[in-house]
């Protein structure tokens, strides 16, 4: 397959040279995407509208997926990007594998196999939520999945075949299952850009939510980081939070040393100084949606909003690092730090598993615990308190108007995983697993699309240089 192949090869010096745990250890670094998804799953999701004409008016990456358009660019911050860069990183992990093989499976590599796996079994993943359907066990055997590569490139032309759905997901929980005994935290000398066995727990977890196999998502969540993830959650609602200025922010949320963070990984991007100025993206009427609007727990959301005009409200989150491609040159590439997993999510996750299998105490103290982290009376009353905006059974089934706690209870956390996560690109993960229906409208409301529940625009398009090579496109 032409279009994965020139980014499965690897450098000749470290494909050639890898007779060395420390060489493999290298090369592992490059097994993680360096692409950004957040633009286009952004710009996708119910967290985007149009705030009419401005500057950015006409950059693809962004415009193309609001309308549910497939975006043709392969720029950076684009799904062809994307693609290219996890198969990129697939392949780094598939030599990492190779040599260690030849090395032997020992004490010095076995930790290293583990990475390997993870890695491997992340950019398979994220391939799938993009451009395959949700895993359904009633058609995943049939629905179309992406090429798993399990093997070193050894020929440009090679031949790969989509399989489907659920032969992917198993390939994937194979090398989870297999590889995550195997990792050792001790090993990396900064743990937040390695797959630590917590992340990997976090990781199974989103994993198994995606799979519908429930009590698995349970039991990885509470692997990760126990029971009580309260000193993990960004507390948004405290003063020293409140008293960050703007660049502080920026850096303190893809920061090492911010406890939520649990994987990070540079990626070439310009999303952190696009986010506020694109023009679709978060507008005042979503702002008063789900942040000013009624919630659940009666508070005000800390969230903290910046933005001198509605054309550019924002929450900072990423601080670009510029590389200049000289040291007097007016010409780089911008580099955005992405958290991929945080305990923030993992709660969250965790607590649809609870639901989902039933244990409803433990889904709710969950909510409360994220509730004690972002939630106040107001900006001039920043006082969170517990017997006001807890949320409990009764006031969960008030809220959403039905008797179906189980469904309620997940209603709740998918909402608050929309205002945690915007500018992340989580939502459109929620989008896809629970076949969430998105209307966008233009500004002037003269023109209105919709992303129906079994659109095949949920598919982002496979590049074009991998549909001309034989495989099978998604369909339009």
């Amino acid at each position: 397959m032409l279009g994965c192949s020139k980014f499965l090869e690897t450098p000749p010096d470290l494909r050639t040279e890898l007779d060395s745990p420390s060489k493999i250890a290298e090369l592992l670094t490059s097994a993680y995407p360096r692409g950004n998804y957040i633009p286009f799953t952004e710009s996708a999701s119910d967290n985007a509208g149009d705030k009419g004409m401005t500057s950015s008016s006409n950059v693809q990456t962004n415009m193309n997926p609001w309308m549910f358009l497939d975006v043709e660019t392969n720029d950076s911050d684009s799904p062809t990007y994307y693609w290219y860069t996890a198969y990129k990183a697939i392949s780094a992990s598939n030599h990492a594998l190779e040599a260690i093989e030849k090395l032997g499976l020992n004490m010095q590599t076995a930790s290293l196999k583990g990475e390997a796996l993870l890695t491997r079994a992340y950019a398979h993943h994220m391939l799938a939520i993009l451009y395959c359907k949700d895993y359904e066990p009633e058609t995943s055997a049939s629905d179309p999945g992406i090429p798993f590569i399990d093997k070193p490139e050894k020929f440009v032309l090679n031949k790969y075949e989509r399989g489907t759905v659920k032969g992917l997901y198993d390939l994937i929980e194979k090398d989870i299952v297999e590889g995550l005994p195997l990792l050792d935290d001790n090993r990396y000398k900064v743990k937040k850009y390695h797959f630590t066995k917590t992340a990997a727990h976090a990781f199974a977890t989103r994993f198994y939510l995606f799979k519908h196999n429930y009590t698995k998502a349970v039991e990885h969540a509470n692997l990760a980081l126990g029971e009580n993830l309260s000193n993990y959650i960004r507390p948004v609602n405290n003063r020293a939070f409140a008293a960050m200025e703007y660049l502080t922010l920026q850096q303190w949320y893809s920061s090492t040393e911010n406890p939520t963070n649990l994987l990070l990984v540079e990626a070439v991007s310009s999303w952190g100084r696009d986010l506020a100025f694109n023009r679709f993206g978060f507008t005042a009427p979503i702002l008063g949606e789900i942040i000013f609007g009624n919630n659940i727990t009666t508070g005000r959301f800390a969230y903290p909003i910046y933005g001198g005009t509605d054309y550019s409200l924002n929450i900072p989150k990423f601080r670009e690092h510029f590389v200049k491609g000289s040291l007097n040159a007016a010409y780089g590439i911008p580099y955005n730090m992405i958290p991929l997993l945080t305990a923030d999510e993992l709660l969250l996750n965790r607590a649809e598993a609870y639901a989902r299998v039933k244990n409803f105490d433990k889904a709710i103290a969950d909510l409360n615990t994220f509730i004690s982290r972002k939630v106040y009376y107001s900006p001039d009353q920043p006082v969170y308190e517990p017997k006001v905006h807890n949320v409990n059974s009764n006031r969960i089934n008030g809220f959403y108007g039905s008797l179906n706690l189980e469904e309620n209870i997940i209603k709740a956390a998918l909402d608050f995983k929309r205002r945690e996560f915007l500018f992340e690109g989580l939502r459109w993960f929620d989008i896809v697993r629970h076949k969430i229906v998105v209307t966008h409208r233009t500004h002037d409301e003269k023109e209105t699309y919709v992303l129906g529940a079994n659109s095949p625009m949920r598919l982002f398009q496979l590049p074009a240089e991998v549909v001309l090579s034989g495989v099978q496109p998604n369909p339009r």
